[in-house]
């Protein structure tokens, strides 16, 4: 597949192993990775967070495989599920940074370029959860808003 703001060929993305079932040297049964999940989240962890940690210091290679079920269904269900989706933040968090630095620095065309690109990412993000009704029908992407949520 093409690249969306490049003239060039993209490589496609990393394929997990495949496995059927939760390996047996693995430290957490299906139970304890769920309550792990919850305490992380607890403790303000986000859904990549808490896969990476369980990946390295729990020895839990995959979290759907272990307990059937995706980090983000495991949280839904003990509804602590975030309002807006962990993808969709994180490139608010990087449209914030990056209107902070092009405050400073006026001149810096390639980064304004790259701000209009984040931006359009955002609002194709926001346009899908919208239709998926992950997010509320009236919701746009607002810079001041922006700034408050990552704030």
């Amino acid at each position: 597949m093409a690249r969306m703001h490049a003239r060039r060929k993209g490589k496609s993305g990393s394929t997990h192993p495949i496995r059927k079932e939760h390996p047996g040297w693995s430290m957490l049964n299906p139970r304890e990775t769920e309550t792990k999940i919850v305490e992380f989240s607890k403790e303000g962890k986000n859904s990549s967070q808490i896969g990476i940690i369980l990946r390295d210091q729990y020895a839990v290679p995959d979290v759907k495989i272990a307990t059937g079920k995706k980090i983000s269904q495991i949280l839904d269900e003990n509804s602590m599920k975030k309002e807006i989706p962990e993808d969709l933040m994180s490139l608010i968090t990087g449209a914030v940074k990056l209107r902070k630095h092009l405050e400073e620095h006026k001149k810096d065309i390639k980064n304004k370029r790259n701000l209009q690109l984040i931006e359009s990412k955002i609002r194709r993000l926001a346009k899908y959860y919208t239709h998926e009704k992950r997010l509320p029908e009236k919701w746009r992407y607002n810079i001041e808003q922006a700034k408050l949520m990552v704030e």
